[in-house]
């Protein structure tokens, strides 16, 4: 009985061990992103009123398209590192059907996100795994000059840098060795000050009480390459 207790032991080593040996050091994601963002109280109706604009011209988007792209370093089969980068850009004040306007900004941002990342490697093809990341989202909306309004409008250029985290996870599932297929999803917090963001760009005191911090949500899906 002991020697068989032993040979167990030896075969649950042996294969943890293999475990650990097959588990990638190093891993590198790139995809598509999209982003749904929080408007934090920025209306369509807001900024008609506030811009002296006829009802209905205005309207806000939130959808906001770009790319991911990480770094990942794993200890063991359990726990790793994640460097994660990200732009989007997209149009956050858009026109309607009701009135044309053209010469819309456009917004670009970018985030620079660190953080640990647990795994749950098997057998398996898929590895779910989750992962909380801090550090910085930087927004930059681009100067334009808005036509097609009863009173012309225009914007400075204004960019701003601010606190970001995002906590999620996603599943990867191994098509061959080496690489895999990624989705991922994110609550993605920013705390960027939107009046003082937009009031940079249309005129001071012209829309206060925005938010400070945004609910975002991020999805991201791509390929991922172990070594």
């Amino acid at each position: 009985m002991p020697r068989f207790a032993a040979i167990i032991a030896l075969l649950l080593i042996s294969s943890f061990s293999a475990a650990q040996d097959s588990t990638p050091k190093v891993e590198v994601f790139g995809g598509y992103s999209f982003v749904h963002a929080d408007t934090g109280k920025l209306t369509g109706i807001t900024l008609d009123v506030t811009l002296r604009e006829p009802s209905n011209a205005f309207a806000v988007g939130q959808g906001f398209q770009g790319w991911n792209a990480e770094g990942q370093y794993n200890f063991d089969r359990w726990v790793g590192v994640v460097a994660d980068f990200a732009g989007r850009s997209g149009k956050p004040i858009t026109g309607t059907s009701a009135v044309k306007i053209s010469g819309l900004p456009d917004l670009t941002a970018y985030s620079y996100l660190f953080g640990p990342v647990v795994s749950y490697r098997t057998k398996s093809r898929i590895t779910p795994f989750v992962h909380a990341l801090v550090g910085y989202d930087r927004d930059s909306l681009g100067a334009a000059h808005l036509s097609g309004l009863p009173t012309p409008v225009s914007i400075t250029k204004t960019t701003y840098t601010d606190f970001a985290i995002a906590l999620g996870g996603g599943l990867d599932y191994k098509v061959i060795s080496h690489f895999a297929l990624r989705g991922q999803a994110d609550w993605f917090h920013t705390s960027l000050n939107l009046t003082n963001f937009y009031n940079s760009a249309l005129g001071p005191n012209l829309l206060p009480n925005l938010a400070t911090r945004e609910r975002n949500v991020r999805l991201s899906g791509g390929i991922v390459v172990s070594f």
